[in-house]
């Protein structure tokens, strides 16, 4: 998986390309301090139209993100989601912790 870190406006986006799985775990977690890392952002958004596959790891990548995001007042968004993804998110109940579109 890629994960390229870019701004728009007050929020970082990180933008996810291929397979998330446990494999992407240390490119994610470098996306993850990039954006965080980052002032004057108020949130962080993670791009995932390009999102072809994600596991149970990836699950807990983002909510290691949404611990790390929430202790600097930041909130986490999910956008571009796909039907696939989707469905693994509503299955894991994510919709009642992040706002996906």
């Amino acid at each position: 998986m890629d994960a390229n870190v870019v701004t728009r406006d007050k929020s970082a986006v990180i933008q996810l390309n291929g397979r998330f799985d446990f494999n992407a775990h240390r490119e994610f977690r470098n996306a993850m301090e990039r954006a965080l890392g980052l002032q004057g952002i108020d949130n962080v958004t993670i791009e995932m139209s390009r999102v072809a596959y994600l596991d149970s790891s990836a699950l807990g990548m983002l909510l290691m993100l949404r611990d790390k995001a929430r202790s600097t007042n930041r909130s986490v968004v999910l956008s571009g989601v796909n039907d696939a993804v989707r469905k693994v998110l509503d299955i894991a109940n994510f919709g009642k912790l992040f706002p996906i579109s």
